[in-house]
């Protein structure tokens, strides 16, 4: 990373620590900005970042990379809280509802007015903030005119971290208890002042259990579209750039933009996790923010930046590495494509035989032939998170410590190299034995020496074979025709290599598994797997980034040694498998507006045995801020089990000022399993 001081920027910058928007029903958004100091005499477009996690502090040394710089190159840049989140007021009741996006058009059309602005803005975020960029850009506030959005989705139910084809993700319980954290946690006294106190009880009493609601939401119904832009991709009218990297779990919904929106758009996939790829790993890291300056610069300056003459589609076309739980790097090299779907892309089938990876497909006309699976509950323990967040080792491990509790087709060693980019698909014909059941496919890059590389996993709640929004149970005994795709990638499997793909009847704890053990039949003279095989293009090797550069972050003290760790417990006595994630960034000292934070989770995923209805999540919380005699803190603790009819959910949230408890709130709830 090259820092830039922020003297060295083009334009002097001017920094507000903290300033109101205010909002049509009397309450206020909570704001920082930076801008060019003269924008007042000369005003510049703006950007807005606009998410939940606390401006003042828990995004703060990651703000000051991105909002400094941009605004040294001349843009008026917003980081700004939700409503009920950081200093801002009222409640946070939920995710990507009508009010958070209202507010953000409200927070737009006040940004436009401001002197320092010249009334065009442009929307910048990841994660939640990639979301909501999205969604507003879809109510086409006059004044936005472009968006950056970055591991985001269109779908909020299909790819998301609740659910994924279907089946109910166990994302979905800690970043239900992420938010209970975040969500009742304190404003900063020093910025909001003897309101503190009276703000921070209307949270902790107002904001709720969020994983009741979602989980109350187990198939694709209204409560899901709402907030999905798929509904109407040609609702978004203003030029967007969609980002991504191939850990992360949102990947699949950039190239579903590329296809369906009708507006200018250009995307982006590196090998990265959950990160901007200015800090991205697995690296090769890029200079991410000065191409972000290239499509600001184009969409609200009206300068010829080249930007858009570069494909439409960038990707990090990855090389085969032997498998492990994290990469600094990733092998590999840059391609383009200048449209998408791309004509540069064949479907390759490969059929299913017993054991083998066909190129052409056996007896078809012949009685069919069957082979069943019905996995452990230990198939899934080494796959790692659904989403890569970088902050542990959290990639999925050599899969042939899967591959035992999974029925397995293998394809001879390859005569040639196998390119691959888009989303291969497993069609196939299947017969259960229960009601309920899920199928987890997933495709490996097997080495000469047997090492397996997952590349590239899917699943599927065979009870929403027919869509998320028909849920129909199963008839055992009967055949169903299902179609499984899976993530998209970009792959190059070399000669000599072999391509494996792996079916198991369940994959937990990524996903909840069903209500009982599940035997599937998989017809194999009437089941293929489809690849997306691209040839090499003349202009692959044209694409290249700078090195990343940003302005420092804020200085940060470490008081106490960070933990980040990954563990698998299995205690043969009692049969009792755990898996156990640590992510405890100890504490520190945000030294610019002298307050101390400590910010602790643990997860704890566990199974007796073959019992299936013994799966047990458990996620814990510690939060702390420090500042004098000024100490507050909370504590989280969610439990998530099942039998074989209902989910079952208890919860507790703790409330802290000194040593005296001023808070606590326990949940206790059934939900009825519908389908799941």
């Amino acid at each position: 990373m090259r820092w830039r001081d922020i003297e060295s920027l083009p334009h002097p910058v001017e920094s507000k620590e903290h300033l109101w928007i205010p909002l049509p029903d009397g309450q206020r958004l909570a704001a920082r900005l930076w801008h060019p100091r003269d924008a007042g005499q000369r005003p510049v477009p703006a950007i807005l970042e606009y998410i939940p996690y606390r401006k003042r502090d828990l995004t703060r040394s990651r703000d000051e990379m991105i909002h400094p710089y941009l605004a040294g190159h001349g843009y008026a840049c917003l980081r700004v809280d939700l409503r009920g989140s950081g200093e801002a007021d009222g409640v946070l009741h939920d995710q990507y509802r009508g009010q958070e996006l209202a507010d953000g058009e409200q927070a737009i059309e006040w940004i436009a007015q401001q002197a320092w602005c010249d009334g065009q803005v442009g929307m910048m975020g990841i994660s939640w903030g990639g979301f909501n960029a999205l969604q507003i850009a879809a109510r086409r506030p006059k004044a936005l005119k472009a968006v950056i959005s970055s591991c985001s989705t269109d779908d909020l139910y299909r790819d998301n971290m609740h659910y994924m084809g279907g089946c109910l993700l166990t994302d979905n319980l800690s970043e239900s208890t992420t938010m209970l954290s975040a969500n009742s946690c304190p404003p900063d006294p020093a910025l909001v002042g003897e309101r503190w106190r009276e703000m921070w009880l209307e949270r902790l009493q107002g904001s709720g259990l969020w994983l009741e609601k979602w989980l109350r939401h187990q198939w694709r119904d209204e409560y899901w579209r709402e907030g999905s832009v798929c509904e109407d991709y040609a609702a978004i009218r203003c030029p967007v750039m969609a980002v991504g990297g191939w850990t992360d779990g949102y990947t699949n919904a950039i190239f579903r933009l590329l296809e369906h929106l009708q507006v200018p758009r250009l995307a982006l996939v590196g090998p990265w996790g959950h990160k901007y790829p200015h800090l991205g790993i697995p690296g090769p890291a890029i200079g991410f923010l000065q191409e972000a300056l290239r499509w600001w610069d184009h969409w609200l300056k009206g300068k010829d930046t080249g930007i858009m003459r570069e494909p439409i589609l960038r990707v990090w076309m990855q090389d085969s590495v032997p498998p492990t739980t994290s990469y600094n790097q990733r092998s590999g090299h840059w391609i383009g494509e200048d449209q998408w779907p791309s004509p540069h892309i064949e479907t390759r089938r490969l059929w299913l035989g017993s054991g083998h990876l066909l190129c052409e497909r056996p007896g078809h006309k012949l009685e069919p032939q069957f082979e069943s699976i019905q996995s452990p509950l230990s198939v899934g323990l080494f796959a790692g998170k659904w989403c890569s967040y970088t902050a542990a080792p959290d990639l999925p491990h050599d899969q042939r410590e899967e591959d035992g509790g999974a029925l397995v087709f293998q394809s001879e060693p390859l005569r040639e190299d196998l390119t691959m980019l888009g989303a291969p698909a497993l069609e196939a014909v299947v017969v259960a034995n229960q009601a309920m059941a899920m199928i987890g496919v997933r495709l490996s890059d097997v080495a000469p020496d047997g090492k397996a590389t997952r590349i590239t996993y899917g699943l599927l709640n065979l009870n929403h074979r027919q869509g998320h929004d028909r849920p129909r149970e199963l008839v055992p005994g009967e055949p169903e025709r299902i179609r499984v795709v899976l993530n998209n990638i970009a792959q190059t499997i070399p000669v000599g290599h072999r391509l494996r793909l792996s079916i198991s009847t369940s994959y937990w704890p990524l996903a909840w598994a069903p209500p009982r053990p599940v035997c599937l039949d998989i017809q194999l003279n009437d089941s293929a797997l489809s690849v997306p095989v691209r040839s090499p293009q003349p202009g692959d090797t044209n694409i290249t980034f700078a090195p990343p550069e940003a302005t420092p972050p804020a200085p940060r003290t470490q008081l106490e040694k960070p933990e980040h760790n990954w563990l698998v417990h299995r205690d043969l006595a009692t049969d009792l498998s755990t898996q156990e994630i640590v992510k405890d960034e100890g504490r520190y000292r945000l030294e610019d507006i002298d307050l101390e934070i400590t910010d602790r989770t643990w997860n704890w995923y566990s199974y007796l045995d073959d019992d299936f209805t013994s799966l047990r999540g458990e996620t814990q919380t510690e939060r702390g801020f420090y500042r004098g005699n000024w100490r507050v803190g909370t504590t989280t603790r969610t439990v998530l089990t099942a039998d074989e009819k209902n989910f079952y959910i208890h919860a507790e949230l703790d409330a802290w000022e000194g040593d005296k408890r001023i808070f606590a709130n326990n949940w206790d709830t059934c939900i009825p399993r519908d389908n799941l």
